[in-house]
């Protein structure tokens, strides 16, 4: 039993399918959401704003992949800013990453409340709807479906206070059911309902304006955000070295597969109208107009997708945890952050603050009209900042610490000379840089709340921070003094990683050798 002045860390437990459906988690239930929003916007060419928006999540998936392998500790893309650009931007890339798993518990527990709400009518003879009240000068205001909500993200806070094993236990077997049966519903469209011929005509006379395809795109990326749940996950991973590359892109053209998939066939079975209307529930909207499997689609899809939206607003409490106490060790945060639970040996003080944070963002957004649109009007702003700041890392990275092993490194690279030694400069880095800052352009141009919401939490946050950093002689846009190649062979030593770790050790040797020779000369 651990005394009460050792220091507790996240326990390794993760296994590789645990790891993949930590990330399926986060992706799987977005395109039940993101479908009809996708459609209402993007019309005839939804196919193509979730083929571009993949395009770019491929992108970001690889980088992810060498970054997370390279450095398998809690933070994820926070980490990878903080090790590439400083503390100031690594602190930046950690609050918007935040603003995203926030929203995640709070968009992904109403939407999975609002499945639920499906059967209600058959159960009780009840719509959700009918049981909205006005409160003073609020209008439709379901006080329902919020305590069905809170009642949800109560019970994950619990569930991940308990531990990793629990949490990841549920994120498998429910996954690995939506996989099976997204696979069924694709399978059958394409054989028994689809027409091309729709296709084409929706294509040819329905294509949307500039300005309706890039609000369509950008809200198409949200179906794309899930990679960085694996890389939180990497310092709970057994064997991270081998486990995470094979999981990002196994995760990376799952995902990309059933997003196109999922779009190309609703346009070939029915009109966009018909899915954008009914935005609440447009996978269950298609399924039931598929052939053979439409009798029972309705309710089948519902309960599918209360599932998986569950285990990805579970996925939004386990990163936010995780991330706020990567926070805290690197001092961006208080270390009274930095509490591991004696017991369960999970972050337990982040998960019940954050999760609080969720909560409050869950309650306000149903004062607004439509809670849906107010929680996923700025899920975008988030992911694209930090995604933006975890390119930019990866390539400073392969200059600044080209010691450190990488099981996998990013394709497309090309050979230089820096400073006597041979970097291999990312392309994919600088095309997914181009990528994503259009994709943020448009979250900006196009997003009414998101353009205010998402710069006002930053800012927020940014105050806290220089607050706490100035407090303690911290300074605010410089760096703490850290030893790297310390932590990383500490954190290759945890990992039990020894083949990188000798690797990492010979390189550094290598350059000390290098050094004391010019040093001679």
């Amino acid at each position: 039993m651990a005394t009460a002045t050792e220091k507790l860390e996240l326990r390794r437990e993760v296994t590789v399918w645990g790891s993949y459906m930590w990330g399926y988690a986060d992706v799987g239930a977005d395109i039940y959401a993101a479908l009809g929003l996708v459609m209402l916007w993007a019309k005839g060419a939804t196919s193509l704003a979730f083929a571009l928006a993949g395009l770019v999540y491929i992108m970001i998936g690889l980088a992810y992949t060498e970054l997370a392998a390279a450095y398998p500790v809690a933070g994820g893309g926070q980490f990878f800013t903080l090790r590439g650009l400083g503390d100031f931007w690594g602190f930046v890339a950690g609050a918007a990453l935040l603003l995203d798993y926030t929203i995640d518990i709070a968009l992904f527990a109403t939407a999975s409340a609002g499945y639920i709400n499906f059967f209600l009518p058959y159960l009780f003879g009840v719509n959700i709807d009918s049981l909205a009240v006005s409160i003073g000068p609020l209008h439709h205001v379901n006080l329902v479906w919020m305590a069905e909500a809170l009642a949800l993200v109560f019970f994950l806070i619990a569930l991940n206070i308990r531990g990793m094993r629990e949490s990841s236990l549920l994120n498998e077997v429910l996954g690995a059911i939506d996989i099976l049966t997204e696979s069924t519903i694709i399978v059958f469209g394409f054989l028994f309902a689809w027409r091309p011929e729709l296709l084409a005509h929706q294509w040819v006379t329905q294509f949307p304006t500039f300005k309706e395809f890039a609000y369509g795109s950008s809200l198409a990326i949200i179906s794309f955000v899930g990679l960085e749940s694996i890389s939180q996950a990497a310092q709970e991973t057994k064997r991270p070295a081998t486990v995470v590359p094979r999981t990002s892109v196994g995760l990376i053209f799952t995902v990309f597969i059933f997003a196109t998939a999922f779009s190309t066939m609703s346009l070939g079975v029915l009109p966009w109208q018909d899915i954008a209307k009914a935005v609440g529930d447009p996978v269950a909207t298609l399924a039931h107009a598929i052939p053979f499997i439409g009798i029972i689609a309705g309710p089948f899809a519902a309960l599918l997708g209360a599932t998986i939206l569950l285990i990805s607003a579970n996925s939004g409490v386990m990163s936010a945890s995780r991330l706020t106490f990567a926070m805290s060790q690197f001092n961006f945060i208080s270390d009274w952050f930095n509490a591991v639970h004696p017991r369960y040996r999970t972050p337990y003080r982040t998960i019940l603050v954050f999760s609080g944070i969720g909560i409050l963002q869950l309650v306000l957004s149903f004062l607004t009209p439509n809670a849906m649109d107010t929680l996923g009007n700025m899920y975008a702003f988030g992911a694209t900042t930090g995604y933006i700041l975890v390119f930019i890392a990866l390539i400073k990275l392969r200059f600044t610490d080209p010691y450190a092993p990488r099981p996998y490194k990013v394709p497309l690279n090309i050979k230089i000379n820096y400073r006597g030694r041979v970097v291999e400069f990312p392309i994919l880095g600088v095309i997914g840089t181009l990528g994503i800052s259009t994709i943020l352009f448009e979250v900006i141009l196009t997003h009414a709340i998101g353009r205010i919401a998402g710069p006002a939490w930053i800012i927020l946050c940014f105050l806290y921070y220089a607050y706490y950093r100035r407090s303690k002689g911290y300074p605010i846009f410089g760096n703490i003094p850290r030893d790297w190649e310390a932590q990383q062979i500490k954190v290759l030593e945890a990992a039990e990683e020894y083949d990188l770790l000798e690797e990492y050790k010979q390189a550094l040797a290598e350059r000390e050798r290098l050094e004391a020779k010019a040093h001679v000369k």
